[in-house]
């Protein structure tokens, strides 16, 4: 089968043998699959794979139609149209993942929407409300909306009932962000919006100064991105007076069992948001499988919209 794999600190198609589904896993023939800033880091050598996961092989999410199932399977057969979170792999034409990973494709959904919904998606809902609680009415403010999470993350807090700032910097991506209903500034300009009862941190250390002292009462901060550094100095005692707090996560290294029960969160909450289309992907550009290392110099460029995804034909 082909595979996206890292040669030389790059992505390469290559051809790698077939895998066959071990006890409760499925085999999914890849139709779509997102490509994320955790592959072009691990790509660099900056993001290793977790135990158990290919550490050469890229994709963190996949979708397309279950292709065999390992003994012990009980909720998919073969030719259900599924999308999942990987820990690696999910490029390559045949991938195998524990069948409690699995979500049903939304039927309103393409495949290039589904092949770049989950890892936006179960990230943005477990930051926002399974670490951070977002109630309705809340002040959520959404940095580096523009990606993927970010634009999930916006649409999310909206349909919560939450009202919702978001910060682009570049100024030509800020109506598409603005189309989804939050209102949309340039990152200078947020602590002017507050305070805020969430903050999702998608941008990193230099931002967390200006978070901690734009936070309510009891404000929490979510830092799940560091694409503008790992590193900051926060005077603490503004940390203190808003009695807030600061959380950090990644979910590509959790148990299967935490992977599992964010998939059911997933789906109890998002799938059917999405299935009304309350909740969309925004597709930037598609590549097919062989296409992939174009695809990761269009990633890598920057200034897109939504996901680039990879497709099998």
């Amino acid at each position: 089968m082909l595979a996206v794999a890292i040669e030389d600190g790059a992505p390469a198609v290559v051809e790698r043998p077939e895998p066959e589904p071990e006890y409760g896993h499925i085999l999914i023939a890849m139709r779509a699959a997102g490509l994320n800033a955790a592959d072009l880091l691990q790509a660099q050598g900056r993001y290793p794979a977790p135990p158990g996961a290919p550490r050469d092989l890229l994709g963190l999410e996949v979708a397309g139609e279950v292709a065999a199932v390992g003994p012990g399977v009980s909720r998919w057969k073969v030719g259900d149209a599924v999308m999942t979170l990987v820990g690696g792999g999910g490029q390559a034409e045949l991938v195998e993942v524990h069948e409690r990973l699995a979500l049903p494709v939304p039927e309103r959904f393409g495949w290039e929407q589904a092949g770049g919904f989950t890892e936006v998606y179960t990230t943005a809902f477990d930051a926002l409300f399974s670490q951070c609680g977002l109630k309705p009415a809340e002040r959520l403010c959404v940095h580096g909306a523009a990606g993927g999470v970010g634009m999930a993350a916006v649409q999310l807090g909206l349909a919560s009932g939450a009202r919702v700032t978001a910060t682009v910097r570049r100024a030509d991506n800020r109506p598409a962000v603005a189309a989804l209903g939050a209102e949309v500034v340039a990152p200078e300009d947020f602590r002017h919006r507050g305070p805020f009862d969430v903050i999702l941190e998608l941008v990193g250390g230099p931002n967390l100064q200006a978070d901690v002292e734009s936070l309510a009462e009891c404000g929490r901060i979510s830092v799940i991105g560091l694409g503008a550094g790992a590193r900051a100095e926060v005077d603490l005692r503004h940390l203190m007076s808003s009695r807030g707090s600061i959380m950090g996560s990644t979910l590509r290294a959790r148990s299967l069992e935490e992977r599992a029960l964010a998939a059911r969160k997933v789906e109890a909450h998002v799938l059917p948001l999405a299935a009304k289309g309350i909740v969309k992907v925004p597709v930037f550009a598609s590549y097919r499988l062989t296409e992939a290392p174009a695809a990761y110099a269009d990633f890598a460029a920057g200034g897109k919209i939504g996901k680039i995804v990879l497709v099998s034909r």
